[in-house]
Formats: C-alpha cells, sequence, structure tokens
C-alpha cells in the first residue's frame, strides 16, 4: 500500500541543521498494526507526519498504490489527509469553544459531508462517549479528550489511522481503553500506525519499527509466521481516493464557513465588538454625512423649486453710452405686446409679465404695507404658486382688468388671523378687491419674506393700481431645460427686432437662466455632501484597518487551530475563505450597526439643531457596500496568511 524509498528530512535553516530522517525505506501493507518506537529525537513523528501527508520529504520517493505523492499539489495532499488519513494527536488538540460532537463532525466539512452528521453522534459512541457529545473540551477528562480525537479521525471512514503517543499524556487505564480501541479499529481493517515510547504499548502492535538518529534500525514482525493482515476493502477504498473525483468534490461550503466564523465570534465577544467598532462609527459618520448633505440639497430644491422650472426671465438692463451707465429702462422697455410675441416662440411653453409696487392694504380695523406684483394667469403653474385655498385668476379676468387678489400667508395672517380670507373684500391703496386665494407658503428669502405680497392681474395692476404702461419683466417658462440656450438665443433676437436694437445694445436687456442658478446651487451642494462623505469614508479606512490588525492577532492567536484544521483536510482556499467570512461577517455587522446609529444621529440633527436632513438608500447601500469592500480588503492579507502556514509548523506553535 506505501512504499518508502531513501526519504530524507532535515529541519532548521543556514549552517544549523537537524537531519530527521536519513534514507529512510519501508514499505506498508494494507490492514497492519505499526508501532514506530525509538528515544526522542529518533525522527519517528516526522516519520509520521510524512506518511500523514503532513510534511513533505526533502528528497525520496513516496509512493501511494504506485501513484507518486511528492509531486501532488498542496490541496490534493489536503484531501488525502481528509478521506484516507485520520490523525490522532499526543496533545488532542481539540477545539475548545465547540462540543465533543462538533469536534468530531469537523472532517466531514471539509470532506463537503456536513448532512452525513450522524456519522460523527455514531463514532462518539463507538469510542464510549456518547452521554457525553454535548460537553465541550474543559468539560472532559483527559482520556475523554482523547477519545474525541480519534472519534474524529474515524468520521471520514479513513483507510489508515495515524496515532502520535495516543497514550503519552494518559493514566494506565485510560491508556488500555486506547490501546484497546486501536486494536479494534484494526480488527475491522484500519491500518493503524502508532508513534510511542513506551516498549509495553508498542507490544500491542504486530510490527514494531525501531528508529535511532533519524534510521530505521530494527523492523520486527510479531505474531505467527505467514499471519496476514486484514485488508477488508482498505485498497479499494484507497484506489477509489486517488481515481480524482474526491480532489474535485471534497470541500466546505459556505454555510458551513459562515458558521465557522459566528463560533469564531461569539467566542471572542471583546475583541470582536472592539473590530466592529471603528467599522460602525464610520458607516454611522457616512450616513449622517450624506443625510445632512442630501437633507440640504432637497431644501435648496424646494426653494428653488419656488421659482420655477426651466425658466427664464427678461429684464430691462442698463446700457452704457460712451462709458456712461444710464438708467434701467432707458433703452429698452418691455410691454404686455412683448410678451404675447415671446409666447409665440417655438419653445417657449407659457409666458407671464409681472410688474411690481408697493401698496396700502386695509380689512377692517387692520392695515398692512406689502408688495403688489400683477402677474399673468400662467404665473402660477410657472412659480409654482397654485393657491393651497381657493383659486387663482382666469384670462377672462386678466383681460377685463378684474380686481381680484390672492394673499400670501403673512399677508392673510396680518389682516385676517385665523379666519378664511377667501370671498373677502380688501382695500388696496384705496380700491376694493376681492380675495380669491391664499397663497402657498414659501419662506423667507435672504431678508425678503417671499410671502409678503398680494398677487394681482398684471393689466389691473398696471391700468387702475399703480398706473405704469410698462412691465418690469417677464417670466418664459421652456418646455424643456435642452431648449434652454434656444429659447434664449430665439428672445434675444426677438427683442432685437422688434425694438430695433445693433449688436452693441444687446446690454440694454438682460435674460437670466434660473436654471443655471438652480444648477450651480446644486453642483455645490452635491461636493459639499461627497466632501462630507469622502471625511467620514475615514473613518471606515481607519476601522478597516482595525480589523486587519485584528484579524493578524487572531491568526497568530488561532495558529494551532489553523494547523489541526489543514492536518483534517482543510485546503488553503478553506482556511482563506474562512477568515475572509469572519472579516466580512463583523465589517458587515458593524455596517448594520452603523447605518442605524448613522440615522439615529441625523435625526438629533433634525430635530435639535434643525438642520435638513434625508437619509437616501442610495447612501445606505453605499455606506453597506463600502464597509463590505473593507472587510474584503484588508480581511485579505490575514486570510492569505493563514492559508499559507505550514500545518506542522503550525501544530507545534506555542
Amino acid at each position: 500500500m506505501i512504499e518508502l524509498k531513501n526519504i530524507n528530512k532535515a529541519y532548521g535553516s543556514g549552517k544549523i541543521k537537524v537531519q530527521a530522517l536519513r534514507n529512510v525505506s519501508l514499505n506498508i501493507a494494507p490492514g497492519e498494526f505499526i508501532a514506530i518506537i525509538g528515544p526522542s529525537g529518533s525522527g519517528k513523528s516526522t516519520l509520521l507526519h510524512v506518511l500523514g501527508f503532513l510534511d513533505r520529504p526533502d528528497s525520496g520517493s513516496y509512493n501511494l498504490r504506485g501513484k507518486e505523492t511528492n509531486r501532488l499539489s498542496e490541496d490534493a495532499l489536503a484531501v488525502l489527509r481528509n478521506h484516507l488519513v485520520g490523525f490522532v494527536f499526543q496533545q488532542f488538540h481539540l477545539l475548545p469553544r465547540i462540543t465533543a460532537l462538533e469536534n468530531a463532525e469537523l472532517p466531514l466539512i471539509y470532506a463537503g459531508k456536513r448532512h452525513l452528521k450522524e456519522k460523527a453522534a455514531e463514532a462518539i459512541k463507538e469510542v464510549g462517549l456518547g452521554p457525553r457529545a454535548a460537553h465541550r473540551p474543559n468539560e472532559l477528562s483527559g482520556g475523554e479528550q482523547q477519545r474525541v480525537a480519534i472519534a474524529r479521525s474515524l468520521v471520514n471512514e479513513p483507510a489508515i489511522i495515524l496515532a502520535d503517543e495516543p497514550t503519552g499524556n494518559l493514566d494506565t487505564k485510560t491508556e488500555e481503553e486506547i490501546i484497546s480501541i486501536l486494536e479494534r479499529l484494526n480488527q475491522k481493517g484500519k491500518t493503524i500506525i502508532m508513534v510511542t515510547h513506551e516498549k509495553e504499548i508498542a507490544r500491542h502492535a504486530k510490527r514494531i519499527i525501531s528508529m535511532r538518529d533519524g534510521e530505521i534500525v530494527a523492523d520486527e514482525r510479531m505474531g505467527q509466521e505467514g499471519e496476514k493482515p486484514v485488508a477488508s476493502g482498505t485498497v479499494s477504498a484507497i484506489d477509489k481516493i486517488l481515481s480524482g473525483s474526491h480532489f474535485i468534490t471534497g470541500r466546505a461550503e459556505l454555510l458551513d464557513h459562515f458558521r465557522q466564523a459566528m463560533g469564531a465570534i461569539v467566542s471572542h465577544k471583546m475583541r470582536s465588538f472592539l473590530s466592529m467598532l471603528g467599522i460602525l462609527i464610520g458607516v454611522g459618520a457616512v450616513i449622517a454625512m450624506l443625510a445632512l448633505g442630501e437633507g440640504a440639497r432637497e431644501s435648496i430644491s424646494l426653494r428653488l423649486a419656488s421659482l420655477g422650472s426651466n425658466l427664464l426671465t427678461v429684464r430691462p438692463g442698463s446700457h452704457r453710452f460712451h462709458g456712461v451707465a444710464l438708467e434701467t429702462g432707458a433703452v429698452t422697455r418691455f410691454t404686455l405686446q412683448d410678451a404675447d410675441a415671446i409666447a409665440k416662440l417655438l419653445p417657449v411653453k407659457d409666458v407671464s409679465a409681472s410688474v411690481r409696487g408697493r401698496a396700502q392694504l386695509v380689512y377692517g380695523n387692520r392695515n398692512w404695507n406689502t408688495q403688489i406684483q400683477g402677474t399673468g394667469a400662467d404665473y402660477a403653474t410657472m412659480r409654482a404658486a397654485v393657491p393651497v385655498v381657493g383659486r387663482f385668476f382666469t384670462e377672462e379676468e386678466l383681460r377685463v382688468r378684474q380686481k381680484v387678489a390672492l394673499l400670501g400667508t403673512t399677508v392673510a395672517r396680518e389682516l385676517f388671523g385665523d379666519i378664511n380670507p377667501v370671498g373677502s373684500t380688501v382695500k388696496i391703496n384705496r380700491i376694493n378687491f376681492q380675495v380669491i386665494g391664499i397663497l402657498p407658503e414659501k419662506g423667507a428669502s435672504h431678508w425678503r419674506d417671499q410671502d409678503d405680497v398680494v398677487i394681482i392681474p398684471v393689466t389691473t395692476a398696471m391700468y387702475r393700481l399703480l398706473g405704469k404702461e410698462y412691465v418690469d419683466s417677464i417670466d418664459v417658462e421652456v418646455k424643456d431645460s435642452g431648449l434652454m440656450q434656444e429659447a434664449q438665443e430665439a428672445i434675444s433676437e426677438l427683442i432685437i427686432k422688434r425694438h430695433r436694437l445693433d449688436r452693441e445694445s444687446e446690454d440694454a436687456f438682460e435674460i437670466r437662466n434660473m436654471a443655471e442658478i438652480q444648477e450651480t446651487l446644486e453642483s455645490t451642494t452635491r461636493t459639499m455632501t461627497w466632501l462630507l462623505g469622502s471625511i467620514a469614508c475615514i473613518s471606515l479606512l481607519v476601522g478597516g484597518i482595525g480589523i486587519m490588525n485584528i484579524m493578524l492577532v487572531s491568526v497568530t492567536e488561532r495558529t494551532r487551530e489553523i494547523g489541526l484544521r489543514k492536518a483534517i483536510g482543510a485546503r488553503r482556499k478553506d482556511i482563506m475563505t474562512q477568515f475572509l467570512v469572519e472579516a466580512i461577517v463583523m465589517t458587515a455587522g458593524g455596517g448594520i450597526i452603523g447605518i442605524i446609529f448613522g440615522a439615529s444621529i441625523a435625526m438629533l440633527l433634525s430635530v435639535l439643531a434643525g438642520w435638513a436632513t434625508k437619509i437616501s438608500p442610495s447612501s445606505v447601500i453605499l455606506a453597506t457596500t463600502f464597509s463590505i469592500a473593507v472587510g474584503l480588503g484588508f480581511g485579505l492579507w490575514p486570510a492569505k496568511q493563514a492559508s499559507r502556514l505550514n500545518p506542522i509548523e503550525a501544530l507545534r506553535y506555542e
């Protein structure tokens, strides 16, 4: 079954080297019970590690059923350790945070057989620990822990059992129990290779190999001449493993890695919390800062919406003549006919001419001085001024110069208090006007109260109240934001043509683009939002570095655990995935708590400081994705470090 030829193995580097094995040649048949004895430092444990694919020889040949194993990859050797070999270690190497049954299940995880976990329960019962299966290692005696290790070695039904000083730390009675278990396994066809320094223990084997200074000095078979070992299907099992199918199918599932990660996180609560804390603060800061920026942007958008969308405002300019600035409107004055002409342009949707002035309002024993604004009938939809109570005036009322008025909320409050003013009559500069609506509340803009205004038809304002022949401005709503530039050029050409202006007199009027102002303010707000978010992301990076440091410490603390997992069949990918999953679970957990924390901070800023905040789904997705990416990025290096550990060096780590 196994053939070793001229195996050599040395430890150390540079000039100081220890030759553990010297030209060792050995043949092992299926079903044998072999004891390897010798003094400390004779090389017996090193030979066992080479036989169990835990270590590679420096030179020589290792043939398993005719297949050279020295050329196999690390993952292929891991599969052989998982399916072909069962290890029983002198130090037991049980994971302290899980039960005896869960320790016995570990090889099934890396064989992709977690669904067959009843085999672990059967193995625990076979070694006489059925009632103690739910106990953790620190609740078991030394002999019971060794039985768990034996159960773990049997769970994948290996062909070979390798036992390294299985009775070294046990009392005499427990020694006999462990040896009797090994003898029963050998009778069932298992090949047993046991390392011991006690001759009394070695006499239970059917073949004793003595070693000294890395060489085999004696090879003695016990029992009657011609006695044949019991194979019981061992050869066929090995051939099946070497056929190649197990090298592909044997793997741990992602759910198993998640369970292992959660177990590690829960078992080190404080360390895990400190790792998550940096991510928690970082995600919370990102959520709060982006909510603040998004709230500011929306607040600005709402204020700009009151100005109207896709809006152009045409005003008389201040023309300069020989370097002297003339009065506004001295060269160009707009009329209602100009507004009608602009309305006929192709890109234009609606037009409203406006005039402004101040007047005294009187209702009963109350009076109020406010701004009077005359507008067109389309002003309500253009300037987001659709009344919350009542209605806006119609084109017919505009044409006949009807004396109707809409009050801003400030004016309505000052004149009427809590009474609904719609239908009432107020005097504006001693002229009676009927109140037909209340304008929507728009708040203050700089030093001016936008709700301290009365809107009346522009014709009424010009010819009945303010005595104006020309309009102060013309508001133009364009059909589409993409037509703003085209509309602006068309209006400019029309005004130049109607007022017979030359190209040098274009400063005699101005066309203001509200969309440009809106875009500028939104761009500024967006920049500030990303700036705040970027600063908050620094916290995430700091948290990520903390995760990496904690994971590196975890790799050091759990070196022996990593060695054990590799010894029972974990591949590099399995170890790497487990540590990556741990990092991602911690960062994702910190991210979720951070979202709640950030949302709470945003709400406090809104309630206590009165700042506008808004938590957008995109900010939540961004923060969560970034936190997971941090866990993946910063967990990668510790995971690689863990996956590269040599199983023997890891098992010996103190």
